[in-house]
């Protein structure tokens, strides 16, 4: 089994909605072999609380207006360090970037197809480790506060 064009939709929406909102590390999974609940799981995140809540907003708002898509179910809103939509054919998971490397969703998925997704998604690869790195090195060149 794999994926339905209806979620391949939903996925390259919800795709191209995060990279819009300048998601770090996009990637979706064909997971309709291993479970029976969902065909696709899209996974995304951000340095901040307030980027995840922005990105999560926008996918929503995007796949109701382009798709008339409405998640059955929203969960994590309330710290917005990892906000779930569950679509049904979709699951999204925009995870705040520390999340991210906790939970390590991709290790778990890494069986499964990677999707093809949208060039500007693709393009969001990478993006949560340079962030890491400038933070590092802003950090690095702040004086100590000692005289």
């Amino acid at each position: 089994m794999t994926a339905t064009d209806r979620s391949l939709e939903l996925i390259h929406t919800a795709a191209q909605a995060a990279a819009d909102k300048l998601a770090h590390d996009v990637i979706a999974y064909d997971v309709s072999d291993v479970l029976s609940i969902t065909d696709a799981f899209l996974l995304a995140s951000a340095p901040n609380d307030r980027q995840v809540k922005a990105i999560v907003d926008e996918i929503e708002e995007r796949l109701l207006k382009d798709l008339g898509a409405k998640p059955v179910r929203r969960e994590g809103d309330r710290e917005s360090r990892w906000i779930l939509l569950d679509y049904v054919d979709i699951v999204v998971h925009v995870q705040h970037s520390e999340e991210r490397v906790f939970y390590a969703l991709e290790r778990l998925w890494k069986d499964c197809p990677e999707l093809e997704l949208p060039a500007d998604a693709k393009a969001t690869r990478g993006k949560a480790e340079e962030h890491a790195r400038a933070q590092a090195a802003e950090a690095d060149q702040e004086p100590d506060g000692a005289w």
